[in-house]
């Protein structure tokens, strides 16, 4: 397995335990807003961040997809 698919892993893992959810919750809120691809693409800045700051940059990155979903609605 390479780094970066066990890093994915490893967000989607703190991400579920911060919010409460389930894995497949995760997966597919991941999913909706293309979480995995920005994970994966940023995975040299953001495998060096502490688990704090790596679910807040998730957090603001799904906020920004949202409001951006809204707006092309």
């Amino acid at each position: 397995m390479t780094e970066r698919i066990q890093f994915l892993a490893y967000c989607i893992e703190i991400y579920k335990e911060a919010k409460s959810m389930k894995g497949n919750e995760v997966h597919a809120l991941f999913e909706k807003y293309g979480v995995l691809d920005y994970v994966y693409d940023c995975y040299d800045a953001l495998h060096t961040t502490c688990r704090e700051y790596t679910i807040e940059d998730i957090d603001e990155f799904i906020a920004v997809r949202r409001n951006k979903l809204k707006v092309e609605s």
